[in-house]
């Protein structure tokens, strides 16, 4: 979906295909098929942007064969679908029955995440839309906070650095300028937008590499959205992409009606990262299940945890979402004289993560949920003063 913004720039909506567990490239078609044209049919547009994910498997195949590339660009126009974005940081397996910590291999310290990120870039490249001439790539934030030091930092540094000359070659090449942003994340070496600061202005390629806002992540994190923004454009760093998504919040842990309804969403594939904010600064534990156990958390203020939840869909009282987060960090990145960036995607990749009764049992029914998110989100965008193009 794209949209105009009232300084005349074309700012473009999509949802991340994550949601839909593929590893393979005829998985991906299938993905195309099945889910991606049925969102865009329910919206009554003519064409829907998509935020792709392509395993390892997938982009390799794509890689090694032109014709595959051609054959998956003209299913795309097919389909009435459009890539401008993609999301680089799940590898592999992000459909296993349990992905948790393996979400964040190989990191930045290691040679093959260098590699899948440049063959994404060259992917992304031949996949935009003839009149699109930018991409953008979401990647892990450098690597898990655990074992992660000032050599893991150093390699990381320099492989970001090789990555972004690859970028600019890459421009030369083809006229298509890829940018690829870290996304801040709980736990991980980079957590806060304010983590991202040191790293990235170390790399020194702000035109290549900046950051990708999550509003789950932010929300988590108790991150001010304003101070955030402020403090990026301080340092001269740039927000290539935003993700657009919400995390549970609890605002009375202490009660036990919200302690079992949060435990409800305490499950095995995913990592729930949880947060609360101390007079001593914010505390946290590496998943739900955790925070629920003991006293790793102080009950004395909301909790949030690191559960996507659907944007239109806010859970059930005593919860609720992080949607406000969402709405002001929104208007801070496209609702000025100027947008901080032109690529927002729908993020809800938690969908069969859901407490059972939540989840939707068919395809259809997943599809109706991911087309009431992108209406909220287009809703948003409208009321900022945008206006939808056809």
């Amino acid at each position: 979906m794209r949209f105009r913004h009232p300084d005349g720039s074309v700012v473009h909506l999509s949802y991340c295909t994550n949601v839909h567990p593929a590893e393979t490239l005829d998985g991906v078609l299938a993905q195309l098929r099945d889910h991606c044209e049925p969102v865009r049919r329910r919206l009554g547009r003519d064409r829907l942007g998509i935020g792709l994910w392509l395993a390892r498997a997938a982009s390799r195949a794509l890689r090694d064969d032109p014709a595959a590339l051609r054959g998956l660009r003209t299913e795309l126009d097919r389909r009435g679908l459009e890539v401008v974005t993609l999301n680089g940081f799940p590898y592999e397996g992000f459909g296993r029955d349990e992905v948790k910590h393996r979400v964040y291999r190989p990191d930045w310290t290691e040679p093959e995440r260098l590699a899948y990120t440049t063959d994404l870039a060259r992917l992304l490249a031949a996949l935009l839309p003839a009149d699109v001439d930018e991409g953008t790539i979401s990647t892990l934030p450098l690597a898990w906070r655990r074992g992660f030091g000032p050599a893991g930092s150093s390699t990381a540094r320099d492989a970001l650095a090789v990555l972004a000359e690859r970028l600019d070659v890459l421009e030369e090449l083809m006229g298509k300028s890829i940018r690829v942003a870290l996304e801040p994340e709980p736990g991980c070496a980079v957590e806060t937008t304010a983590d991202a600061i040191g790293p990235l202005s170390a790399v020194g390629a702000p035109h290549r590499v900046g950051v990708c806002v999550d509003t789950c992540h932010l929300a988590t994190s108790f991150e001010d959205p304003a101070g955030a923004l402020a403090a990026l454009d301080a340092a001269g760093l740039t927000v290539p992409k935003a993700q657009l998504s919400a995390a549970l919040h609890a605002e009375q842990p202490h009660l036990p009606a919200v302690r079992e309804a949060l435990a409800a969403f305490a499950e095995p594939r995913f990592l729930h990262q949880t947060r609360t904010v101390t007079a001593g600064g914010l505390r946290g534990t590496d998943d739900l299940d955790e925070a629920l156990a003991g006293g790793s958390l102080p009950r004395t203020g909301p909790w949030r945890s690191h559960f996507h939840v659907p944007l239109h869909a806010r859970p059930a009282p005593p919860l609720t979402s992080t949607l406000p987060v969402v709405e002001e960090t929104l208007a801070l990145l496209v609702g000025g004289p100027v947008p901080r960036t032109r690529h927002l995607e729908v993020e809800t990749y938690t969908w069969q993560a859901l407490p059972p009764e939540l989840r939707p049992l068919t395809r259809a029914r997943l599809a109706d949920g991911i087309a009431a998110e992108l209406a909220l989100a287009r809703d948003l965008l409208t009321d900022l003063g945008l206006k939808e193009l056809p």
